[in-house]
């Protein structure tokens, strides 16, 4: 499966009053605290991939992220399973990999037409929304998909973020 994405900044209050006037329905909010891993044998950020540990709630994930596959959102590859959260880190810091970063965030996730609409709050780096379909092909009739729905709220191709929420922290 492919996660296509786009990531822009966004005021949320103007946002959740677009995604209610619309009829999107709101599935909940999440606490996020992401773990970031980088590799031994790689450097990821070279490489343009990610591996990272999420924790929600007290349940955990375990993400690999690979190449962005397009120029103007984050498009990838991606495979995700659930993992329990500290012995997976004590494996891979065991097995020489070594934390690159933490992001934490808030966020609240909503519906609308097939698309997952996450309004994110990010620690020290502010407001986005990030809006993706999993699917796959077609990923370019899903980006500029993607991009339409985006227009409504003034968000434009030109306003997409593929750097990750690690990288900006890092910056």
């Amino acid at each position: 499966m492919i996660e296509i994405e786009v990531k822009a900044r966004a005021d949320h209050e103007q946002a959740k009053e677009l995604l209610f006037g619309m009829g999107a329905e709101f599935l909940g909010v999440q606490h996020h605290c992401d773990t970031y891993f980088n590799a031994p044998h790689r450097d990821f950020a070279s490489t343009d991939e990610a591996l990272r540990i999420r924790s929600v709630n007290g349940r955990s994930v375990m993400t690999y992220k690979g190449k962005k596959l397009d120029t103007i959102s984050k498009t990838r590859e991606e495979f995700e399973t659930p993992v329990d959260g500290a012995n997976s880190r004590s494996i891979l810091l065991a097995l020489g990999f070594y934390e690159s970063g933490i992001v934490r965030k808030t966020r609240e996730i909503f519906s609308y037409e097939k698309l997952i609409i996450c309004l994110d709050n990010v620690k020290d780096i502010g407001e986005f929304i990030e809006v993706e379909i999993t699917a796959e092909s077609d990923v370019e009739l899903h980006t500029k998909r993607i991009f339409a729905f985006l227009e409504k709220f003034g968000i434009g191709e030109e306003d997409s973020i593929r750097t990750s929420y690690l990288e900006m922290m890092l910056g």
